[in-house]
């Protein structure tokens, strides 16, 4: 009998160690467009504080805004959200599921990008011309780049014409895999993508590594972009010191450094 005791004890302690553990991890999820800043970001996060990280390890999900903010709204274990839009962080909040309606931290810009043409200089107009076969975007309705992408082809009054080439990506990591890969001739992606070196790289083999153009910002709504926390982030002391680490003038130069726009002082305060 105290042999199965014993084992019973144990097991229910490896139990607890394990849903401690599971309490300890703090899970990100995050818009595609941030894949590569954002990494670089959680580096210098967790070499700034290395004894937190072994304790409390940081798991992190990328995909499309509309994606994670429906995975949310059916529970799925996120602690920390970042948008490409600020569309989702306020209606997560509307129905009750966030802290707050997120915190702007930055702004994203499209760009025409290619690995086989030039795009300097190409208006939209010209993706009608034969020589571009497919062309890929984020899925509009429920990728925030790729809704944009679909405003600015409206704008150049071709989204219709445009229709029979689109190929469309489940979010803006994917559409420029599209093009990287040459199943599509160009893409509607993120700048934050293309500043990216491996990506960059893909193109400088056919010269091309610099040659993308960025899109009239007139042409389509901002990209606003939001972090905010989830109720079970909110209660995570990681969570907020990773969220003030984004304000940190090193988080900061990393955005700028993958082209982000940081939003400007407001004056009235």
């Amino acid at each position: 009998m105290s042999y199965l005791l014993r084992g019973c004890w144990l097991l229910l302690l490896c139990c607890l160690c394990s849903s401690a553990l599971a309490a300890e991890k703090l899970t990100v999820a995050a818009a595609s467009d941030l894949r590569f800043a954002l990494n670089d970001i959680l580096q210098a996060f967790t070499s700034q504080y290395p004894e937190q990280t072994s304790a409390q390890p940081i798991q992190v999900i990328y995909g499309s805004s509309g994606k994670i903010s429906q995975q949310i709204r059916q529970s799925a274990p996120f602690d920390v959200f970042f948008s490409a839009d600020q569309r989702f962080t306020q209606e997560l909040y509307q129905a009750g599921l966030t802290r707050d309606a997120g915190t702007l931290f930055a702004s994203g810009r499209l760009v025409l990008w290619s690995t086989k043409h030039d795009m300097r200089g190409v208006p939209l107009a010209d993706l009608t011309l034969e020589k571009y076969h497919k062309i890929a975007i984020a899925q509009p309705s429920h990728a925030p780049y790729g809704e944009r992408a679909k405003q600015s082809l409206q704008t150049a009054g071709v989204w219709l014409q445009l229709a029979p080439k689109l190929v469309f990506g489940e979010n803006i990591a994917q559409t420029a895999q599209l093009a990287q890969s040459g199943a599509a001739d160009v893409a509607i992606i993120a700048l934050s993508l293309v500043k990216n070196p491996h990506l960059a790289a893909s193109a400088t083999n056919n010269n091309h590594a610099e040659h993308y153009q960025l899109l009239d910002e007139a042409t389509y709504q901002p990209l606003l972009q939001t972090y905010t926390l989830t109720h079970s982030g909110a209660q995570k002391p990681r969570a907020l010191q990773l969220l003030k680490f984004m304000q940190s003038q090193q988080a900061q130069q990393i955005l700028l450094h993958y082209g982000f726009e940081l939003p400007k002082p407001d004056l009235t305060q």
